[in-house]
């Protein structure tokens, strides 16, 4: 090692670092040994190992039993590779950008880029301390106060009554099995990855989807808003059963006085969740130990048994075999208007264990609710299931199910020495008794060692559940706000102080339980809330099963004991249990939960959540996809698939509007577009988005696909790429369209051959051909302007900027769903038809094309768009800077979007292409826009005097096909010689293309119209000649025309002359397709 002598006296911070790892120690332990210069110079040598010139000096001992490293000269690894090794910061935060973590265009292409790490806009730091709580006080407590409610003192003695010791444990064991399922979904679902605030409603919304979610979080708002309100007025209740031996009275005894103590203590539980969830806890310890308190009272006061005469009058003898084995069957009765069984005491029962998600829903105020909601609420389920279940015996061993409360007659049955003491007691079958398991619902409060304490349990249950309820509601509609899956609730969403307390949450929840107390009757609804409840429970069931089906990489819960099928079996008790409970209320949560999942499902909220939902599509999709290759096909199927090549689909709206007018939603439709040159993936990402969101904007349902063209720009390579590759299976297209070149006069010839090689090129491929021509032209990429435009240089010098984001995957572009732009990109990246790429595919009318690299893209924020009424025209199209477009020019752009006045289509069913010319006319009048267009066959006659019978062979075929025509017309005199007149205009056409002889190089082959070619093809040319004066002898009124596409026959016409007879016959007429089928039957007479 090199010497030190030159640091020793300047102090140097460097020091040799040798990492020792000593072979004799057991535990492999390491140990770093810092020996600085200074060291050197002085104190024992033999000790430290060095020597004047500063190196140091091992023993053999060391030298065995050690590796040296000279730190100074190592480097770390990260000077070593721009790769980056796993950190949790880098997927914690997916919208956060990862400056450790390089992109793949860093890695691949050794291109880098000083990273500036976008820093967030520092948020204003929220005074207080942030409050979280761990499993036992933030669920398991709450959960025990929520499941010991107050049905355990004034309805479990009435469940053992009427069921029985034996049935009432079913009851209770039944319950807790429905609960058990769900909490153990509920635990795979929360151990799926980080749980924000939300609780239940955050659970399902992220499983199954906003519609779901938002539809159960909207219900388990309103139904926890209303449950603060019953649990209040049962506190009054009961406070008013305790002071009526007293007299005490605050208005009438009745309903005002449950008013007016209501009102406060709403208002006193509404103080305290203002104050901080810090107090809403401590409250909650003091109601769960008194809560605790009242029980053991319970268990003492059966042990001790009856003190005095008049407690064995009114039913409380003590545990005893016989009141046991009497108490142990069921004994059904009529009790408040309903005759009981089984199903009806277990739906009065069930409520009581439904607060299994109390912890659940403040899982935004816990440490980790990953662990914390499974741990607190399975240990609360176990508790409350052994208590309930213990309490039911107890009742059953020590308690009559009827007494008369008549000590005198307690008297009697000993003096008359019976072997029962209590048979006068409780014979009650001429007479009322009021006490008993079946008769008295303080049965409980008999039995306690001191009753009072008994009703302090009461008011503790019944206080604790409105409290949870009340803390409980704003959070879940405060995580609903914040998803704005609902209009008008954003308000909401806003949070306070450091613990994001839901104010404005509380006060609405406040409100809506006041005017609750004051209706004071809420008995009828009460069964209503339990389904609301049920239907959470249910849906966070099927939601398991759901996920697990969908085999979903990301769906690996740490919780491991569910089962997807054990799930599915709950869903189904869920759902048994809410029409058990009461068939009409069940009736009504469907229909609610049904008619906020379609409001939300109509809206199309901006998510992506990463649902079983969506996991479950791509399976379907991928399944269905993968069947339809088992399928043979059959011409009865038939749908033209269409690949229309659009270039950037926002230029052109007509030709986009009128492949979806074909397609319709019924089939496959995709726009091609062929972009000049190579750019980074960043760029067609971003040209993509822009489309798809011009799609969805304009409701063409269609896929969008790009091709390079390479760096000469040649479209046809780009569309040879796009007619071999596109598609997937069967579902590919087995149409190609495009717009007519209005230009091929003008443009480079080499453009029109290249035009007229795509043709050729589709035709190999069997693939049937359409061209489209609207004499305005389809090109409105100088017309139509878009906001904020960017160049697309701008966008590849911004590339680092983009990359910034760090490779995001189409799951990593929103976390929390929304649409705002903290959880989305801050814009998205649209082409602009300006822009429009040299070598654009559809090489449409008016062509005018863009040089270098010139595509562009606009950025516009992304606006929260319903699913309202479609935007008119004016609304979507204008003009340069925003100008207002005319309306001749906005009706030219809609042509296929508007109602076609009554008219007709003619079809020019020239040759027999296999019937595509006439199936696609037909469709055309299934589509509102030609719903009063009539179709008028044109047909070629073979002979003159043949004329009559090809009309009724025409006629007769039409109606084998049930295709309803206006008229069919046969032309006899095709092979007629065309006028002088229409001779001059298409030699006018093909004149700067025509060469004298036959003499061309052969790289102008086919560049060209050579004399031999037009002899050749003279009769040919003719026959379009003369079908350009029967066009406009016949249908130049037409509201549409289609007309068989002539045939290129490779290696006899070229391309000027070819595009001459397409110029010839659709020249200024009404909108014209020229269609060729791939002589492929798509129609067909038979069933």
């Amino acid at each position: 090692m090199p010497s030190g002598n030159s640091n020793r006296n300047s102090g140097d911070p460097h020091e040799l670092q040798d990492l020792l790892i000593d072979s004799r120690n057991s535990s492999g332990r390491f140990q770093v040994a810092k020996v600085g210069d200074n060291e050197a110079d002085g104190g024992d040598k033999e000790n430290n190992g060095s020597v004047p010139g500063g190196d140091t000096v091992l023993s053999a001992q060391q030298q065995y039993n050690t590796y040296v490293y000279d730190t100074r000269y190592a480097k770390s690894l990260g000077q070593l590779t721009r790769e980056a090794l796993p950190r949790a910061e880098n997927y914690r935060d997916l919208q956060s950008v990862h400056a450790h973590r390089p992109t793949l265009d860093e890695l691949h292409e050794a291109v880098f880029h000083e990273k500036n790490e976008a820093k967030a806009e520092d948020e204003p730091q929220k005074k207080g301390k942030v409050i979280k709580f761990g499993w036992l006080e933030g669920v398991f407590m709450r959960c025990l106060l929520n499941i010991w409610g107050v049905m355990l003192f004034l309805r479990l003695s009435w469940v053992v009554g009427q069921a029985g010791v034996g049935e009432g444990v079913a009851v209770i064991c039944l319950s807790n099995i429905v609960t058990l399922v769900t909490t153990l979904s509920m635990s795979a679902v929360s151990t799926n990855g980080q749980i924000k605030g939300g609780g239940i409603y955050y659970m399902i919304s992220r499983s199954l989807g906003p519609e779901f979610g938002g539809a159960i979080g909207l219900m388990f708002t309103l139904a926890n808003s209303i449950a603060v309100s019953m649990y209040i007025v049962g506190f009054c209740e009961s406070l008013q059963d305790l002071l009526r031996p007293f007299g005490a009275i605050i208005v009438d005894g009745a309903t005002n006085d449950i008013r007016v103590v209501g009102v406060i203590t709403l208002i006193a539980i509404l103080i305290l969740a203002m104050v901080g969830m810090d107090w809403v806890t401590r409250t909650q310890m003091v109601l769960l130990f008194v809560l605790i308190a009242s029980q053991i009272d319970f268990v003492i006061g059966s042990i001790i048994g009856p003190v005095d005469d008049e407690e064995i009058a009114k039913g409380f003898v003590g545990y005893n075999y016989e009141t046991f084995v009497t108490n142990l069957h069921a004994d059904y009765r009529h009790f408040e208007g309903v005759e009981h069984d089984f199903f009806s005491v277990f739906s009065v029962f069930f409520p009581a264990v439904t607060g299994i998600v109390a912890g659940a829903n403040l899982s935004g105020d816990l440490k980790d609710p990953s662990k914390a909601i499974p741990i607190g609420t399975l240990l609360a389920i176990a508790v409350t299931f052994l208590s309930y279940f213990g309490y039911a015996f107890m009742l059953g061993g020590c308690t009559l199910r009827d007494a008369s409360g008549n000590v005198t007659e307690y008297y009697l049955a000993l003096n008359d020495s019976l072997p029962d003491p209590w048979t006068y007691l409780k014979n009650c079958t001429d007479r009322t008794c009021n006490y008993g398991l079946e008769n008295d619902s303080q049965a409980m409060e008999l039995v306690s060692s001191w009753g009072p304490l008994i009703y302090g349990g009461c008011f503790a249950a019944t206080l604790s559940s409105a409290i949870a309820s009340l803390v409980g509601a704003p959070r879940v509609l405060q995580a609903l706000a914040k998803d704005k899956l609902y209009p008008l609730i954003g308000f909401f969403g806003e949070g306070y102080g450091a613990n994001n307390d839901p104010v404005r949450g509380y006060v609405l929840v406040f409100f809506i339980s006041l005017g609750c107390i004051l209706i004071a009757q809420l008995n009828a609804i009460a069964p209503l809330l339990s389904n609301f409840f049920l239907a959470a429970y249910a849906l966070i069931n099927f939601s398991v099963f759901h996920a697990s089906i969908s085999k979903s990489p990301g769906w690996r819960p740490a919780f491991r004991y569910y089962n997807a099928w054990v799930s599915l079996i709950g869903t189904l008790l869920c759902i048994a249990v809410m029409f058990l409970m009461s068939w009409w209320t069940a009736l009504i949560t469907f229909v609610v939960v049904v008619t906020l999942y379609l409001y939300v499902s109509y809206r199309k909220p901006e998510v992506n959540w990463g649902s079983s939902t969506q996991a479950q599509s791509f399976n379907t999709a991928l399944k269905s996809v993968q069947e339809l290759n088992q399928v043979e096909e059959h011409v009865k199927n038939y749908r033209p698939q269409i690949l229309v090549l659009t270039g950037i689909p926002s230029s052109r709206p007509p030709l986009v509007d009128f492949a979806n007018l074909v397609t319709k939603k019924l089939s496959l439709l995709i726009c091609g577009h062929v972009i000049k040159g190579c750019h980074s993936q960043g760029v067609h990402n971003a040209i993509t988005r822009k489309t798809y969101r011009w799609l969805h904007r304009h409701r063409v349902r269609a896929f969008y696909a790009i091709a390079e063209g390479g760096e000469d720009g040649k479209l046809e390579s780009g569309a040879r790429a796009l007619m071999t590759l596109v598609g997937l299976g069967k579902l590919k297209p087995n149409m190609l369209l495009m717009g007519f070149k209005g230009d091929w006069q003008t443009c480079d010839k080499e453009e029109v051959l290249q035009y007229f090689n795509i043709i050729h090129y589709a035709l190999d491929r069997y693939l049937a051909v359409g061209i489209l021509r609207v004499q305005d032209g389809l090109d409105y990429s100088n017309i139509i302007e878009d906001e904020e435009v960017i160049p697309i240089s701008s966008i590849e010098k911004r590339d680092a900027e983009e990359k910034l984001r760090r490779n995001q995957s189409a799951g990593q572009l929103s976390q929390d769903g929304t649409s705002s732009e903290g959880s989305s990109p801050p814009s998205s990246p649209k082409a602009e038809r300006g822009g429009h790429i040299c070598g654009d595919p559809s090489a449409g009318e008016n062509n005018h094309r863009a040089e270098g690299s010139h595509i562009t893209v606009s950025f516009r924020k992304k606006k929260r768009e319903g699913r309202a009424r479609k935007p008119s025209s004016a609304n979507i199209y204008f003009g340069p800077g925003g100008t207002t477009l005319s309306k001749e020019v906005l009706n030219n752009i809609t042509i296929f979007q508007r109602r076609q006045g009554k008219g007709t289509i003619d079809v020019w069913w020239l040759y027999d292409d296999g019937g595509l010319t006439l199936l696609i006319p037909y469709i055309l009048t299934t589509r509102s826009q030609f719903a009063g267009s009539k179709l008028r066959i044109f047909s070629l006659a073979n002979k003159k005097n043949e004329l009559e019978r090809d009309q009724r062979n025409m006629a007769a075929l039409l109606s084998k096909f049930r295709i309803d025509y206006s008229d069919v017309i046969v032309l006899p005199d095709i092979t007629k010689k065309a006028k002088e007149e229409t001779k001059k205009e298409f030699e006018a056409l093909i004149e700067p293309f025509r060469v004298k002889g036959s003499d061309i190089d052969e790289s102008e082959e086919g560049l060209f119209i050579k004399d031999s070619e037009l002899l050749a093809l003279k009769e040919k040319t003719n026959r379009h000649m003369r079908l350009r004066e029967l066009l406009l002898e016949h249908s130049t009124g037409a509201n549409f025309i289609v007309m068989t596409l002539p045939m290129p026959r490779k290696g006899t016409v070229s391309a000027p002359l070819y595009m001459a007879w397409l110029e010839t016959l659709t020249r200024g007429m009404p909108p014209f397709l020229i269609l060729r089928g791939n002589q492929t039957s798509v129609l067909t007479f038979y069933s």
